[in-house]
């Protein structure tokens, strides 16, 4: 009789004798909490982690005992124990030392947020940031993630992708409207990762949030390829939207070329 899959293992990959099923379904767990999934049912999480009701039992089950996850009721929600698998990659992160000493000379020469992120799949997300302390700080921490199609920083980490990558995002357009000027649809995208990718420098005024205009520029590893973005983000009530190429791109360059020499880019 030939071998059929458990119904457990719904899409995924088939990775030989060395990929683990099991794993996978407990990150494809873990994955489905996020914004407005903080807390969820069984059946809910079965839904978003695309497994069996039975098989999201025994992973939260798993979770629950480990401490990863409690269970309130009826419903599931994760324990800030799961940031300790985050913060071992990014304390694994060369990138993350070399940004943070970048990040923190900016916002004391500016006084203005600074971020360095890396892409991870649709979203950015931060490695390493830095912010003066006032009543209207933005509070976005070390793993915050954020679409990467509203952001100065998506642009240009979504610049470093090759052709075929980048279409491959792209084919998923039309995106999330966050604001009316959010880039949603698949051709005035593409223009501006192109753009971004010829100018070595990315602008996405209230892409994301209305008054914010984030100003970003890649930062290059070894090989010559984008490995992360330096990032501003500036309130439109402070500063007017013409001046901020001008008056921040020079400073936020040479933080990228600081970074990128340290990683080993000659260019």
């Amino acid at each position: 009789m030939p071998k059929t899959r458990n119904s457990e293992t719904r899409d995924l990959p088939k990775g030989g004798d060395l990929f683990v099923e099991a794993f996978a379904r407990g990150l494809g767990v873990i994955s489905a909490f996020g914004p407005g999934h903080q807390r969820m049912t069984l059946s809910e999480i079965a839904a978003r982690a695309n497994v069996t009701p039975a098989g999201a039992r025994r992973l939260l089950h798993t979770l629950v005992t480990l401490g990863y996850a409690v269970q309130q009721d009826r419903s599931f929600s994760l324990t800030p124990k799961v940031m300790e698998i985050g913060y071992a990659y990014l304390a694994s992160l060369p990138l993350r030392d070399l940004a943070r000493t970048a990040v923190e000379a900016f916002m004391k020469d500016t006084g203005e947020i600074c971020t360095a992120s890396v892409l991870d799949g649709d979203a950015v997300v931060y490695v390493a940031r830095a912010e003066m302390p006032s009543p209207v700080s933005r509070r976005l921490g070390i793993g915050e993630r954020l679409p990467a199609h509203a952001t100065s920083s998506g642009l240009v980490l979504l610049g470093g992708l090759d052709d075929e990558m980048l279409e491959a995002y792209l084919s998923r357009a039309p995106f999330e409207p966050l604001t009316e000027h959010t880039l949603t649809q698949r051709d005035a995208l593409r223009h501006a990762v192109m753009q971004a990718r010829k100018d070595r420098y990315a602008i996405a005024a209230e892409h994301l949030e209305l008054g914010i205009c984030g100003l970003a520029v890649p930062i290059f590893d070894d090989r010559g390829a984008i490995a992360a973005a330096l990032t501003t983000s500036l309130r439109l009530a402070k500063h007017k939207r013409p001046d901020i190429v001008d008056r921040f791109l020079p400073r936020l360059r040479e933080g990228a070329r600081q970074i990128s020499q340290a990683l080993g880019y000659r260019g």
